[in-house]
């Protein structure tokens, strides 16, 4: 039941957003250049790799040393809207239609966390990751790592078609309501380095 209310409401969401998709693809070219998607690998289901879709936030901006600058100075005034109203992750339909992501389910992290998590930690794949998530409705970016494991484990252990749905009227409340979007001080999250 739950891939296919995945891919009814995915199918039902993408074309209703095709205009404003058009929109903003345009509108990120305008601001961003190209590419307008970024694309980047993710350990979904059982740790499997798979390549997930967002609209790009950032700037390419590389330092003297030719390395890309930390998250705070390549990301824009239009990147940090898209990222509090959830813009920017519209592209991650398309992941869910190929099966690779669910609408609710434990965010996917970096691959680079994988090595590091503990055999408790590791539990969140065994769910597919999702758009949003029970992590994400209670704090996203805010909470201390061990919090976010915690919640997704919670998932992880009590997943249900009607928790799903909960998990997605709350989100939209969070949208509006642009809570949690980062960690204090960072433009983003501190990066996980194991327990």
């Amino acid at each position: 039941m739950k891939r296919i209310f995945d891919i009814f409401f995915a199918v039902a969401l993408l074309i209703v957003c095709i205009p404003f998709l058009i929109f903003l693809y345009v509108f990120i070219w305008l601001n961003l250049g190209s590419p307008i998607i970024f694309s980047q690998l993710r350990p979904g289901l059982n740790g499997k790799p798979f390549i997930m879709y967002k609209f790009r936030t950032m700037k390419n901006v590389v330092g003297d040393d030719g390395l890309l600058l930390h998250d705070e100075f390549r990301l824009t005034n239009f990147g940090k809207f898209l990222r509090s109203t959830s813009l920017d992750e519209l592209p991650e339909l398309w992941n869910v239609l190929k099966g690779e992501m669910s609408l609710v389910g434990p965010r996917p992290l970096l691959m680079e966390y994988l090595m590091l998590y503990s055999v408790e930690q590791a539990r969140r794949h065994d769910v597919l990751p999702g758009i949003t998530g029970w992590a994400q409705i209670n704090g996203r970016n805010s909470l201390s790592w061990d919090e976010k494991f915690k919640l997704d484990l919670w998932y992880v252990d009590n997943h249900s078609f009607f928790l799903d749905i909960k998990i997605l009227f709350l989100t939209v409340k969070k949208i509006f309501m642009r809570e949690g979007i980062s960690a204090d001080g960072l433009a983003t999250m501190t990066k996980f380095t194991g327990n």
